[in-house]
């Protein structure tokens, strides 16, 4: 599950750098249109998400071994 995440986060990084770009591009425009500085919010909610998820993997890990008996 663990390497699942890491990949979902290393391939929703390639889809942020790219929806910024194409943000860029679309604001570099004559006439931009607004909405579209709006996309690249959802790739980087998600990568919040499994960042702080894998941030925080090495003290749950560390936490489940401490509370388990040997």
């Amino acid at each position: 599950m663990d390497t699942r995440i890491r990949q979902l986060h290393r391939w929703l990084s390639v889809a942020f750098t790219v929806t910024v770009v194409i943000t860029f591009v679309a604001l570099a425009q004559k006439d931009p249109i607004v909405w579209v500085s709006y996309v690249p919010l959802l790739p980087l909610a998600l990568l919040l998400i499994s960042g702080l998820y894998l941030f925080a993997l090495p003290y749950l890990r560390r936490r489940r071994a401490v509370a388990r008996p040997r």
